[in-house]
């Protein structure tokens, strides 16, 4: 299977797969590449309604040469915490940020909570999540904003009064009790449409049937989320504990 960088005639292929309404494991497979690499190309690129390779190239030789300038000649990078691989991170980083725009998320929230999600203490200042970022203290706050309303991510003080961001152990399951709760409100106005409609017209009908989906829906998932609560709460072993 290849490796490194994707060449300008696999980008084109990207596009021409793309422009074909291929899947991205059917591209990636032509490619003999992860589908993960097929999907963070493109979605980092105006996604597939504006997927353009020559486009696309220049943008990752820009990237590569911003990358270069960062680590000027006879320095050497600092070795990443827990012996990680530098750039194996940050492609990791870029896959998650990649799956989370995919389910929604702006391009900008969803690199603020990957830069969460992958820091070890869950928790980063403003200040850290700007250097992280290279953006501005804007639109690190405006981000911010949109994951607490979203129900993603909560503020606290710490010890020198800096307001931090956290993702902590309930913030999944506070976020799908959140969607089953705009779920139930999403049934309850379908089935109020039902009685203005006319009970037995087509358009009161195919409300009804949305109404009780949603609520066998919002149901599962909330029975789901209360049962596997504890699940993000599950500590990592320790040496000590898998040696037992």
């Amino acid at each position: 299977m290849p490796g490194g960088r994707l060449t300008q005639q696999e980008r084109q292929q990207i596009a021409l797969g793309v422009a074909d309404g291929l899947a991205y494991a059917e591209i990636a497979r032509r490619l003999e590449r992860p589908t993960s690499t097929v999907t963070r190309e493109v979605m980092r690129n105006g996604g597939p309604t504006a997927y353009r390779a020559d486009l696309a190239h220049r943008a990752a030789e820009r990237r590569a040469h911003r990358r270069r300038q960062a680590a000027p000649r006879g320095t050497q990078t600092p070795q990443a915490a827990h012996g990680r691989d530098p750039e194996a991170v940050r492609e990791y980083e870029e896959t998650l940020t990649t799956v989370l725009m995919q389910t929604g998320a702006p391009k900008m929230m969803a690199r603020v909570l990957t830069c969460l999600y992958t820091s070890d203490t869950g928790s980063l200042t403003a200040a850290e999540l700007v250097q992280r970022l290279g953006v501005s203290p804007a639109s690190v706050s405006k981000a911010i904003s949109y994951l607490e309303n979203q129900g993603l991510v909560r503020r606290e003080r710490d010890d020198r009064r800096r307001e931090r961001y956290i993702v902590d152990d309930d913030v999944w399951y506070q976020s799908m009790i959140a969607s089953a709760r705009g779920t139930i409100q999403f049934a309850e106005t379908a089935r109020q449409g039902v009685g203005v409609l006319g009970r037995d017209t087509p358009a009161a009908v195919r409300l009804e049937n949305i109404a009780r989906f949603l609520d066998f829906v919002s149901e599962s998932l909330t029975r789901a989320a209360d049962q596997a609560r504890e699940i993000l709460h599950t500590k990592a072993e320790t040496p000590s504990d898998s040696a037992t």
